[in-house]
């Protein structure tokens, strides 16, 4: 597998009407490579950090592009108790699978809701957060489609768009390729992880795409394990 440019090949997970027991699986055994991987500390840590620009008498409201499972979502739920911080989080998704499984895997967490919607539609755009997250989702676009959604999130959020996602390296690709092997992981997720990261970012790549979009003010941070944090300031 060649890596100096993004792959460009379709994640099974693209397919919007994916609805089996094996995307289930699939979700709960990504939950646990990014909890194994420290998958959700980008996220926290950028959190942290704007706290103090935080809304004040009123919740943080925080959606969560593409939440899939929902896991970062209840991370995100997590944290935010721990430091007292009133948060009303939804989880938009275009999967209804996804959504329905996301809503029962967080009963207990009842500041996220989760709805269904088309993230390049004025309608959704239109509708204003503090912050944005994008956890494990920019890779699935086109160089182009991400330069209009970077610019329409830009104008989205109030305070901040938190995106997480991987590092296009050698390492990373062979490592997750072996350990979804290893593990005896679902045939979804030994199909997509490894092309996850073929489809993902160097550093140049994310240099240039915000040039693209326009995006000046942001923090671009490497982390363990291959991982990208953007943090594009409104």
């Amino acid at each position: 597998m060649k890596l100096t440019t993004r792959a460009t090949a379709a994640e099974l997970m693209d397919d919007l009407t994916l609805a089996t027991d094996e995307l289930r699986q699939n979700l709960d055994e990504l939950e646990t490579i990014n909890t194994w991987l420290g998958g959700y500390r980008p996220v926290l840590a950028a959190l942290a950090r704007l706290r103090p620009r935080f809304p004040q008498g009123r919740p943080l409201r925080l959606a969560d592009l593409g939440s899939g499972g929902g896991d970062t979502l209840r991370h995100v739920a997590r944290w935010a108790r721990r430091h007292g911080v009133p948060a009303e989080l939804v989880g938009i998704d275009a999967n209804e699978f996804m959504l329905a499984y996301a809503a029962a895997k967080s009963q207990a967490y009842p500041e996220i809701t989760y709805r269904q919607a088309d993230i390049f539609s004025p309608e959704f755009a239109a509708q204003q957060y503090e912050v944005l997250t994008a956890s494990l989702f920019c890779h699935h676009f086109t160089d182009a489609e991400l330069v209009a959604l970077l610019r329409s999130w830009h104008q989205q959020a109030r305070l901040a768009v938190i995106i997480n996602d991987l590092h296009r390296h050698p390492l990373a690709y062979y490592s997750i390729k072996y350990l979804t092997r290893l593990l005896g992981g679902s045939r979804l997720v030994q199909h997509d992880a490894p092309l996850s990261v073929a489809r993902a970012f160097s550093r140049q790549d994310w240099v240039r795409l915000l040039a693209e979009a326009g995006i000046t003010q942001y923090a671009l941070r490497w982390c363990w394990a291959f991982r990208w944090q953007v943090v594009i300031y409104t």
